[in-house]
């Protein structure tokens, strides 16, 4: 199959193929007497296992090495199992510092009178912030110094 037919059956599509074929996540398609690439239904199924990869948050570094585990069948699961485990504690570490940060607008909004005023403790905590820190959560602004 040509790569618009590939990418609908995996759903992936056509120039994220490309980009995975030219970084070598998976091997260049064979190619047609035309010169097209001709995809395989094993071909689709990669492409489904790293577009499934990809919606689990994995980085490309960690669907490679998912994928070589993927094709070797003497593989140990826990490889699989470790791989798993640090994308769950990274997403829980990230959910962390989304719920910290939704804690803080949401104090800082309570704080904000919202009217005609021009005083704004929202603009006043992002003007005082510290540049490449995590804002703290709810509370710490009414103890800042």
């Amino acid at each position: 199959m040509n790569i618009g037919e590939a990418a609908r059956a995996s759903g992936v599509s056509a120039k994220m193929i490309r980009y995975y074929e030219q970084s070598g996540l998976i091997p260049k398609a064979g190619r047609s007497a035309a010169g097209y690439r001709d995809y395989s239904t094993t071909d689709v199924h990669m492409l489904r296992f790293v577009r499934r990869s990809r919606d689990l948050g994995f980085s490309m570094a960690e669907i490679e090495e998912l994928l070589q585990l993927w094709r070797d069948r003497s593989r140990q699961s826990a490889d699989v199992k470790r791989i798993a485990l640090a994308r769950i504690a990274d997403l829980r570490r990230r959910i962390q510092e989304m719920e910290e940060m939704a804690a803080t607008l949401e104090h800082l909004a309570s704080c904000c009178s919202g009217d005609n005023r021009p005083d704004c403790p929202i603009l006043a905590d992002l003007e005082q912030g510290e540049a490449g820190k995590p804002r703290r959560s709810r509370g710490a602004i009414d103890s800042a110094p």
